[in-house]
């Protein structure tokens, strides 16, 4: 009932006496806000807040049914078109729930849904096994689905220690670039791009994935940091104007803490 009245909500803003804001938007426009109402749900999960995560749950369901109807608008699909095609693809891709596959590691479940969405796409010998991996994604999290396809085909180190071995040649790469007298930003960046993106595979083999391992590390760091904000405050003073030391108290104060 929810999503039938929240269609109605929208062709009420796409009609005739409805808001030219809405009535002016476009697939394309409607993406912009749609991602930027991910990154605001994706924080929400990451708080915990039930009350903030069904917000905007509910602002990016708005946003996917706004964008269905442009299409439907131009006699393209609509939203239950979309949903029948989405059931259809989970039900193929996994035999082992709705047919006679018989599969538990999930290491197998993940070789066997990667060849199921190979066999859905008619590929030529161009294609490419990275096709799939959109290039908007940021860049850490396209570095792992990227490392975990080359994986896919046996393009991979043994173990966890190879890996670690390859992260010291890239540090020492990077540290030969930054001993060096020139200017040259271009090399820098692309060594110090080589130790992250050896990282990431580090985190694959470790079974974590390097964005949430990112996100907890920031989240970590920015509460012991506002701790120190919050006793120097207390204080009546800045920030910028307490000493090194007094600092490094402080944040092995906050380590204790956070």
């Amino acid at each position: 009932m929810g999503i039938n009245a929240l269609n109605k909500l929208i062709d009420a803003l796409r009609g005739e006496n409805g808001c030219p804001w809405d009535k002016k938007q476009t697939p394309r426009s409607m993406s912009v806000y749609l991602v930027e109402e991910m990154y605001e749900l994706l924080e929400a999960i990451e708080s915990g807040n039930t009350d903030d995560i069904r917000e905007e749950l509910g602002d990016v369901l708005f946003h996917i049914l706004f964008i269905a109807k442009l299409f439907q608008e131009r006699g393209s699909f609509n939203i239950e078109d979309a949903a029948s095609a989405t059931k259809e693809k989970m039900i193929r891709r996994h035999p082992h729930v709705f047919g006679n596959s018989k599969v538990s590691r999930s290491d197998e479940l993940r070789k066997q849904w990667h060849c199921i969405k190979m066999n859905e796409k008619t590929r030529s010998v161009t294609n490419s096994i990275f096709d799939s991996v959109p290039s908007a994604l940021p860049a850490l999290r396209r570095a792992y689905r990227i490392s975990e396809r080359a994986a896919r085909v046996g393009f991979d180190w043994d173990n966890i220690s190879d890996v670690m071995q390859k992260v010291e040649e890239e540090w020492s790469e990077l540290k030969t670039e930054l001993n060096k007298s020139s200017e040259d930003q271009a090399s820098l960046a692309l060594e110090f791009g080589d130790v992250i993106f050896t990282l990431v595979n580090v985190a694959r083999f470790a079974r974590i994935h390097p964005e949430n391992a990112l996100t907890d590390s920031i989240k970590k760091f920015e509460n012991r940091f506002k701790y120190m904000e919050k006793v120097i405050l207390k204080s009546n003073r800045k920030i910028e104007s307490v000493s090194q030391g007094e600092k490094n108290e402080l944040w092995e104060e906050a380590k204790k803490l956070f």
